[in-house]
């Protein structure tokens, strides 16, 4: 039998540099996403990390998206 997942879902965090419109920071457009994994008993809120984001070429704030 196999083994129920529990409560770890799969979230996608966009990046949030989209709505910027300054154009002399962007290499070019476009939306970049990360796939994660969170628990959703532990943190029942949206999830919020700072990763890196090759449209923007600097680290900026990813959140999480339904």
């Amino acid at each position: 039998m196999a083994k129920n997942k529990g409560s770890r879902i799969i979230i996608t965090l966009e990046c949030s540099c989209r709505n910027t419109d300054n154009n002399n920071l962007k290499r070019k457009k476009g939306i970049f996403r990360y796939t994660s994994s969170k628990n959703r008993r532990n943190t029942p809120s949206r999830l919020e990390l700072k990763k890196f984001c090759p449209y923007c070429n600097l680290h900026t704030h990813f959140k999480e998206i339904k």
